[in-house]
């Protein structure tokens, strides 16, 4: 006669679904327990607001914003052209997780709002809380971001800038469509890429027809990839009678009307499931001149150096984020009579994660304070701003997608599966490159910059000279990269872009990391003396130490 469950366990025996050895879960966990983030952020002049960061930090890891995240990314977002008279209205439905989501966002400021706060430090707060809050999802960043770089474009026209900035920096979420002054809070999108040219935006074939009224005119075309469309305003490039030109498009017109702006589709993405992204159509859409007319590219560029700063900033957060989730795994699940953690091997691997994560935090962290301050007048900042922003979005974004394998694999076939949430961030983090520009596209600014801003190449090796000394192996890479700049072709764009990037991650962990960090990070990622994957730390590193700065306090 076969025993009962009970019956086996009452002599010894095994039942069949006892759970051993498995990863507790790791909500709740602070997710601003990080101390290249913290230690960032005092260095940047924003040390204010580290006891709000901490309390967001607790939020993101909480057990209720970790379920949002999953929520809004298996429910997605659903496109409704017609009402059931057979309207149109082009709305996008969403799941009540993602507006739980972009509630907390907006109202912890991680929108516009820093554009209205004197602060200084105020933009570097932004770019934490970002680190931190990125911790549960990234699709709802994107109208956050875009809502936060629509601001610097649309001073360009102050008459449209004082009707619509107070209402973009509000920190209030009001997600009914309507008309846009008689709301709590706005969010901006943008629409510059068409399916002939991609990011070649002076291909733009949406024609723009001037209007009896000054400054307002009707536009016609098919944009191909607009994200977020459930947005109250639109920055969109489109041909004038005097070239490519910058033009405000909101959805609902003063009247109340609804704008023309007809969904075609939502685009089926390979992640960033949660955020809709479209192909809206114009024809005879009401819009108002940003800009003069011809400077469509120089007027909606500031918003660009902003999107690529939050697309360095999401990807090291997402970075840290899937470390995290790997030494939560590796500190409780044993293998071959020892747990993972303590494995010399496995050891290795999470201190190169570590490695990376750490450069990637403190580069988003500089760059937050280079904008900072560049937004307050500061030249030197600004020239600094403009080259490291494209170089920092070129490398770390690049980065992403093999660092979340390698976090992926740590969890071995459990990181796998949809439930632990690692299949979603990796699919996430290819987009951080392709966003505001592939790598091409950013490796080619570069060079850009460097032949037609002098000041760039300058500012840049002036924040380089700060470590001079204090390590040989980056004084041999400043040293070649003086080299590599005056042989600079677009056929080696990306090779000279990533070893500026490597040297000046490597500048500032020399600075600012302890000795161990900034060591290792020296000897492998500029004296050569690493393999092709993670994992691949000389013996000499201090893995250790390393470590054991790396990973939060375990609340398993």
């Amino acid at each position: 006669m076969v025993s009962t469950l009970d019956e086996q366990r009452a002599h010894g025996g095994p039942g069949t679904h006892d759970v051993t050895n498995q990863a507790p879960p790791l909500t709740p966990y602070d997710a601003s327990d990080d101390a290249p983030l913290l230690e960032g952020l005092r260095r940047e002049g924003a040390g204010w607001a580290e006891e709000d960061l901490r309390r967001l930090g607790r939020q993101a890891g909480s057990a209720q914003a970790q379920e949002w995240a999953d929520l809004a990314n298996r429910h997605e977002p659903e496109l409704r052209t017609h009402d059931r008279y057979g309207n149109r209205v082009d709305e996008v439905e969403f799941h009540p997780s993602w507006h739980h989501l972009m509630r907390t966002a907006i109202g912890e400021g991680l929108a516009a709002s820093p554009w209205a706060d004197d602060r200084p430090g105020a933009h570097v707060v932004r770019s934490a809380g970002g680190l931190v809050w990125g911790h549960t999802e990234a699709g709802h960043g994107c109208p956050t971001s875009m809502t936060y770089a629509a601001v610097p474009a649309l001073r360009r026209q102050p008459e449209l800038a004082k009707v619509y900035e107070p209402l973009l920096t509000s920190r209030e979420y009001d997600p009914v469509l309507r008309e846009p002054t008689e709301k709590r809070g706005l969010l901006a999108g943008m629409g510059m890429t068409e399916k002939q040219g991609g990011s070649d935006v002076r291909t733009n074939t949406t024609a723009a027809t001037p209007t009896a009224e000054p400054g307002v005119y009707t536009l016609r075309g098919h944009k191909w990839f607009t994200s977020a469309p459930m947005c109250d305003v639109f920055l969109v490039l489109a041909q004038a009678t005097g070239g490519l030109s910058c033009f405000l498009v909101p959805r609902v017109l003063p009247d109340g009307t609804r704008n023309t702006f007809r969904i075609q589709r939502l685009k089926d993405k390979l992640g960033n499931r949660s955020n809709a992204s479209s192909e809206p159509e114009f024809d005879g859409t009401v819009a108002w001149l940003v800009g003069p007319e011809g400077q469509g590219v120089k007027t909606i560029i500031e918003m660009v150096n902003c999107t690529r700063l939050d697309c360095v900033m999401m990807s090291a957060a997402l970075m840290r984020k899937s470390l995290v989730e790997a030494g939560h795994h590796a500190r409780h699940r044993s293998a071959f009579g020892a747990r993972l953690v303590d494995q010399p091997l496995m050891r290795n691997v999470l201190a190169d994660l570590a490695l990376e994560s750490e450069a990637a935090t403190t580069l988003t962290l500089r760059l937050a304070g280079a904008a900072d301050r560049a937004i307050r007048g500061d030249e030197g900042e600004a020239a600094f701003r403009r080259i490291a922003t494209a170089v920092g979005k070129y490398w770390v974004t690049k980065r992403g997608p093999a660092f979340t394998a390698e976090a992926l694999e740590c969890l071995g076939g459990n990181g796998y599966v949809e439930d632990s949430g690692m299949p979603r961030h990796y699919r996430e983090a290819p987009l951080l490159s392709i966003w505001e520009g592939s790598g091409n596209v950013n490796a080619l600014d570069v060079l850009r910059a460097l032949s037609r801003e002098p000041g760039t190449a300058e500012a840049l090796f002036g924040e380089l000279a700060l470590a001079r000394g204090a390590d040989a192996r980056l004084d041999a890479a400043v040293t070649r990269l003086r080299t590599g700049l005056s042989e600079a072709s677009p056929t080696t764009a990306r090779r000279l872009v990533e070893q500026m990037a490597l040297t000046l991650q490597a500048s500032l962990l020399v600075r600012h990391a302890p000795p161990a960090v900034a060591d290792a990070f020296c000897a492998t990622r500029l004296g050569g003396d690493w393999g092709h994957a993670f994992g691949t730390l000389p013996e000499s590193a201090g893995l250790d130490a390393i470590v054991e700065r790396a990973l939060p306090g375990d609340a398993g």
